[in-house]
């Protein structure tokens, strides 16, 4: 027999939908259920759950017809039951996506603990975590953008990752030091479905590149082996240190386009991609670029950095209307904005940091920070 409209899930397991947590992902009150496994889903990992339809079958809460014995089955089982049973065993550095994480870091979640069962068997987690890791990755030529296969190098033991512009070479093209070691999944950006983009200080300047590999698996476990080589890092520089999950790998605070002027504010406004990491503004030409043209460090209002609405009155040359002034213990950094909401986010960004008192380690970071013209 099939369930009434609008209660079409009886009411305990309407109670327990409301109950869970829904399984893979923050979304609440999803109102989607795998009737095999016995978890309620949003609308967007119902997608991915048909990606493993020998696994997970699913239905719509409220429109789809459900027997007694799938109510049953669902009241029976639920979120929190499938959590117990699927994510058993999750190392506490592997990267736990939510909602609004891209679809192949969710797709992936949900294949390694329902397909692959990653979280029950601990022998299948060797791929990230074995402390070493060795392969090939499409890597982004700095010059002139085609992607080329090189060998890549992750080791805990060298305390780097490393990648070889030849196969047989001997010699790393570059040593990224795991310490400064940051790794963010940038589809959109890079032009690739499982793109990632990988950042390290060379000579305290932000260096990025950007890599891909066509199989969705190899790239996510390489996500999380490098998670796992910075959490064993900063287990040992910080022993006893709580919280270093949220350090381990971070996604930029906010980027996209906006004008500035030189440190003169004479000169006319340049169109710049920026991206806010942390306490680092930096700026490019293009979004792509292997280095910054220039790395602004946004400190604290104790320690005299403000962030103003518009433009000093003097100020001339620029086409967008929607100014910011950062003002810094050194100069005041002049930036525009094409719409009033990328003025708004821009500011809300800002004063987030801006609020936020400084760490020990800034004030590190902060002393040694160089600013390029």
């Amino acid at each position: 027999p099939s369930l009434p409209t609008p209660a079409p899930t009886g009411g305990q397991s309407r109670n327990s939908r409301r109950l869970a947590r829904h399984s893979d992902g923050s979304a609440n009150d999803p109102e989607w259920a795998s009737y095999t496994l016995g978890v309620f889903v949003c609308q967007s990992c119902s997608g991915l759950h048909r990606n493993i339809s020998q696994i997970s079958k699913v239905k719509s809460v409220l429109l789809d017809p459900w027997s007694d014995a799938e109510v049953e089955f669902m009241a029976s089982n639920g979120n929190n039951a499938a959590k117990a049973k699927y994510e058993q065993k999750v190392p506490v550095f592997y990267y736990r996506p939510t909602h609004t994480d891209c679809q192949l870091l969710r797709e992936q979640w949900i294949r390694a603990k329902y397909e692959r069962k990653e979280f029950v068997c601990v022998e299948r987690q060797e791929p990230y975590s074995a402390g070493y890791r060795e392969g090939f990755l499409w890597k982004r030529g700095r010059d002139n953008g085609q992607f080329l296969s090189r060998k890549c190098i992750l080791s805990e033991r060298d305390g780097a990752l490393k990648y070889y512009n030849k196969h047989d070479a001997r010699e790393p093209k570059a040593l990224m030091k795991i310490h400064t070691l940051n790794a963010s999944f940038q589809p959109g950006k890079i032009g690739q479905p499982h793109g990632l983009q990988v950042t390290y200080l060379k000579d305290n300047s932000t260096r990025n590149i950007f890599v891909y590999h066509k199989d969705g698996k190899e790239m996510v476990d390489w996500f999380n082996a490098i998670r796992a080589a910075r959490f064993h890092y900063l287990q040992v520089a910080f022993p006893g240190a709580h919280h270093l999950v949220p350090k381990l790998t971070r996604n930029y605070i906010k980027e996209g386009y906006m004008e500035k002027t030189g440190p003169k504010h004479t000169e006319g406004f340049k169109k710049r991609w920026f991206t806010m990491d942390d306490r680092r503004l930096m700026y490019f030409k293009d979004p792509l670029d292997a280095y910054a043209r220039g790395e602004v460090f946004i400190g604290s209002k104790e320690n005299s950095y403000i962030v103003l609405p518009g433009l000093p009155p003097s100020t001339q040359g620029y086409h967008w209307q929607f100014g910011i002034t950062i003002v810094t213990p050194d100069r005041k950094f002049l930036f525009t904005c094409e719409t009033e909401e990328e003025q708004q986010d821009w500011m809300a960004a800002f004063q987030g940091l801006v609020n936020r008192p400084m760490l020990p380690q800034e004030y590190a970071v902060e002393a040694h920070f160089k600013h390029k013209p």
